[in-house]
């Protein structure tokens, strides 16, 4: 049961990130509004905006560094099949996105129009 509780904990982490980073937006939006709507001497404000968005975006970032483990019957961390994925398709290809199906042991990765299969590993711990 306590995988149960950090599932709940990484999700909830996720949903907290996702807020802040609304909040990111909607205070990204109200800078850029801001001086359109107040005479050019007042620049000093969106600069501080701008400073308080960096910020928060900062403490997002950092807050999204959370560990992900998929589990079926054992366990294996998206880092390493992230990590797998590029060695596999190569450094120099740019994935944009990576499928893992657990109940086959493989992992689809993408790479532009193209699908490279690879196995992956699950470690009992």
């Amino acid at each position: 049961m306590p995988r149960t509780k950090k599932a709940a904990a990484a999700a909830a982490e996720v949903k907290e990130v996702k807020q802040v980073k609304e909040e990111v937006k909607a205070e990204a939006v109200e800078a850029v509004e801001a001086p359109a709507k107040k005479p050019a001497a007042k620049k000093a404000p969106a600069k501080k905006a701008a400073a308080k968005t960096e910020k928060v975006e900062a403490k997002a970032e950092a807050k999204a560094k959370a560990e992900v483990i998929i589990e079926y019957g054992a366990q294996v961390s998206v880092d390493e099949i992230v990590k797998n994925a590029q060695l596999t398709v190569g450094e120099d290809k740019q994935i944009s996105k990576i499928y893992v199906k657990p109940e086959e042991s493989m992992a689809y990765i993408v790479v532009g129009d193209d699908t490279v299969a690879m196995p992956v590993y699950f470690v009992v711990e």
